[in-house]
């Protein structure tokens, strides 16, 4: 494949694009990079996801009786899985939540080299530091970075009180030495809500913004009724539109209707840094990336849009060791890398 330019963002991939890219009008668009065949797992995490995890997410209810215990049912799952190699792990108590330092073995434990700030997806209500331990071990891997997971506070609390969370992580990386334009932000789902919105909030208190921004299958709006009608409500293999109503109205309408300023399509986006946006094609919050996509490219933010074919909502951190996952964390540790290339070659200079 040869390269080609990217509408809006000036950067060069190897890519197949999804439709003829012409303009910075049309960044919404999106490009598709893989073409080829599944891979054996991706089949059977798709076919999984249609004829299993769908069909019970849309028969359970999302309620504060139902989420303890799903949070308890999807952390004993997790424990299956293999422990990831190749790195070493430090655990950090916070007040109310806990965080994890990931660094690949025999890696500069020095923050002042850069770190990637990891934001776990979940819906606000389930997952933590041990599901998402792969794919953040994945990316430390890759990068050579240390990589902050962080277990921040979930409902049946508010969505606010998770954000708060995440700008305290990232102080404490601050606090730590480390420097912002060596800061990646970085989450899955939730995890990419919350990507935006602490670095919305960090500029809105004075903190530095970090070097990127990457969204991994990320919620941007959290306006469920703007996604009745769009096509990919019937074609999502497991994440039900009901679903993301049920957490949007117990973490964000407890108290009167939703305040559109809580959804990070609908800030202010100039000045923010580059960003990468992954989405699965077929799935519900390619919405989110797509709107959240057009307003970068209007706010002058460079801007990359990938989908991924045949795969389904935040792949790469179900199953990270799958030939699609390796590849699309392979194109975020180099998205990483290039964004930090600046402070670096500031730091030699």
């Amino acid at each position: 494949m040869g390269a080609t330019k990217i509408a809006g963002t000036g950067v060069l991939s190897g890519i197949v694009p999804a439709a003829p890219v012409t303009s910075v009008e049309r960044p919404d668009q999106g490009i598709v990079v893989n073409s080829g065949r599944m891979s054996t797992s991706s089949r059977v995490l798709m076919g999984a996801c249609l004829g299993v995890i769908g069909p019970l997410l849309r028969t359970v209810p999302i309620n504060r009786t139902t989420i303890p215990i799903g949070a308890v049912a999807v952390d004993l799952l997790s424990r299956l899985r293999p422990e990831p190699h190749g790195i070493e792990r430090e655990q950090i108590q916070l007040d109310g939540f806990r965080m994890e330092m990931v660094r690949p073995a025999g890696g500069s434990r020095a923050l002042r080299h850069g770190a990637v700030l990891y934001l776990h997806g979940g819906g606000f209500a389930v997952c933590g530091l041990q599901t998402h331990r792969a794919v953040v071990a994945g990316l430390a891997r890759r990068t050579g970075l240390p990589v902050l997971n962080v277990e921040y506070r979930q409902l049946p609390g508010s969505i606010s009180a998770s954000v708060d969370d995440c700008v305290l992580a990232y102080r404490w990386l601050l606090r730590h030495g480390a420097d912002p334009a060596r800061i990646v932000f970085a989450g899955d789902s939730a995890g990419g809500f919350l990507t935006f919105a602490a670095a919305l909030r960090a500029r809105e208190i004075g903190l530095p913004l970090p070097a990127a921004l990457i969204g991994l299958s990320p919620l941007l709006d959290l306006d469920y009724r703007a996604k009745q009608d769009y096509v990919n409500v019937r074609r999502d293999a497991y994440i039900p539109l009901s679903g993301l109503e049920a957490v949007v109205r117990l973490g964000a309408e407890t108290e009167g209707p939703l305040d559109p300023a809580l959804s990070p399509v609908n800030a202010d986006l100039t000045g923010l840094p580059p960003v990468l946006l992954i989405a699965a094609e077929d799935e519900l919050l390619r919405y989110d990336c797509e709107l959240m996509a057009h307003r970068l490219a209007a706010a002058g933010v460079p801007t990359t849009l990938e989908l991924w074919r045949g795969q389904v909502h935040a792949f790469m951190s179900i199953l990270p060791s799958m030939p699609e996952s390796r590849s699309a964390l392979g194109r975020v540790s180099k998205f990483v890398r290039a964004a930090l290339e600046p402070a670096q070659r500031a730091r030699t200079a």
